[in-house]
């Protein structure tokens, strides 16, 4: 099932950018995650970046989140930056999902009431792994997560987090078009899920870079604000 919500484009979001700096911590795999923390507030948002992506990729999306009253947390994933952890050079295995439960329980140990993470591509699907690991109720408890072109590695019925999936209709990897599987694990995910589709070819965090850019961040900033 397809859930479509088109917001009313009242005007441009707002961009102000907030005070960032660089924090770093260790995973509990003897990793060492880098990472920009943008704004400050009890609900707190991870950001997971994609392959062809760094933290700073965030840079506009974090200032927009941090405007909105997030704390931001933009990480380097092991082997990106100046991240590292066990298992980083084989990209396809590493655990990827041990950096984002790391940069949980960090926010959390800085006072965060909630944490969510948005991800792209890869960051998304260890995002989900994350999710699907996490403790409930534990300093790790993602509270929601938002899949952009991608889903979990894992069966998403045992996503411990609501979800919201966007993906272009046409976004095609090299084994053929993403939707389909996306859609896959979407209908597996527990409730409350949404599935967003739209127009065009543009793959998880290069949708910031089209004319969805504006109804993408919308539909962040409404998932992440709702009660």
């Amino acid at each position: 099932m397809f859930v479509l919500h088109i917001l009313p484009l009242a005007g441009a979001l707002a961009i102000v950018t907030p005070a960032q700096h660089t924090v770093s911590f260790a995973t509990d795999d003897g990793g060492h995650i880098c990472a920009d923390l943008y704004g400050h507030g009890d609900k707190a948002v991870v950001l997971a970046h994609g392959g062809q992506f760094n933290k700073e990729s965030w840079h506009d999306q974090a200032s927009t989140l941090a405007s909105a009253g997030f704390e931001v947390l933009a990480i380097d994933f092991r082997g990106f930056g100046c991240s590292t952890g066990p298992g980083q050079e084989d990209f396809d295995n590493a655990p990827f999902d041990k950096d984002v439960l790391a940069a949980v329980r960090y926010l959390k140990a800085h006072g965060a009431k909630t944490v969510s993470v948005v991800g792209g591509s890869f960051g998304g699907a260890a995002a989900g792994d994350a999710s699907i690991k996490s403790t409930p109720g534990g300093p790790d408890k993602i509270d929601r997560i938002v899949f952009l072109g991608a889903a979990p590695n894992l069966p998403a019925d045992g996503l411990k987090s609501r979800a919201l999936f966007i993906v272009a209709r046409d976004d095609t990897s090299g084994s053929g078009p993403r939707l389909p599987g996306i859609q896959a694990q979407y209908e597996k995910a527990p409730q409350p899920k949404q599935l967003i589709v739209l127009d065009g070819p543009a793959h998880a965090q290069f949708l910031f870079q089209t004319d969805q850019n504006t109804r993408v961040m919308q539909e962040i900033l409404r998932f992440l604000s709702a009660p």
